[in-house]
């Protein structure tokens, strides 16, 4: 069972998505929160694994929460759920630890498999917020000294991460075990300072065409 705090400064809203979830047999909503402030509390109380954030709210905002709430509960993974793709509120949210973030039109079936994924640690971003982070880049960065040094094996799971795979689908691509995936993506993260998947991801994009080249 997955526990979930909704926290949503419209009770309509939480009303409608705590409805929604419910139908779910391994999804349970266990607190609501109509601010940011009052989410702090209850996650200090439940510990919920997943929390569904929204980012515009009177009193403390979702970008802050989600800042002190990865402070103090860096195990709890945060996926915010919002009607705004602005891009500073997308950065702000995902470098204060974030896991994901999804626009509120997402279909429920799609958001309860969102929510199993980011339990497991995995990112997911609506694909117009992806392409909003990745037409921030330049479009001909040079290719920074670390990811050359990656080996062979380190930059084809990174080239398989641009493409979305999930470590079952690498090791089944490349005829290894996912343990052994696991680790090159540890490997990844540090060799690169990368802090996740989401970053690793759009980092690969960014130098996709090497990778390709290079794999």
């Amino acid at each position: 069972m997955i526990t979930i705090l909704l926290v949503d400064d419209q009770s309509l809203i939480r009303q409608g998505l705590k409805a929604l979830l419910e139908l779910e047999p391994d999804l349970k909503i266990i607190g609501e929160a109509e601010n940011g402030e009052n989410a702090i509390k209850l996650v200090t109380e439940l510990h919920p694994d997943v929390i569904l954030m929204d980012i515009r709210m009177p009193i403390m905002d979702g970008v802050a929460a989600t800042k002190q709430i990865m402070t103090q509960f860096p195990q709890t993974k945060i996926l915010v759920l919002t009607t705004f793709d602005d891009d500073e509120y997308v950065k702000a949210a995902l470098k204060n630890g974030a896991i994901g973030y999804l626009l509120k039109d997402t279909p429920s079936e799609e958001l309860a498999i969102a929510i199993r994924a980011v339990n497991k640690g995995y990112s997911q971003l609506s694909p117009g917020i992806v392409t909003k982070l990745l037409n921030e880049f330049d479009p001909s960065p040079s290719i920074p000294d670390n990811l050359t040094e990656l080996t062979p094996r380190e930059k084809e799971v990174l080239r398989l991460i641009a493409i979305g795979a999930k470590n079952r689908e690498i090791a089944e691509k490349l005829y290894i075990c996912e343990g052994t995936v696991k680790n090159h993506v540890t490997n990844i993260l540090n060799r690169l300072n990368l802090r996740d998947r989401t970053q690793a991801a759009i980092f690969a994009n960014t130098f996709l065409g090497y990778l390709e080249e290079n794999t």
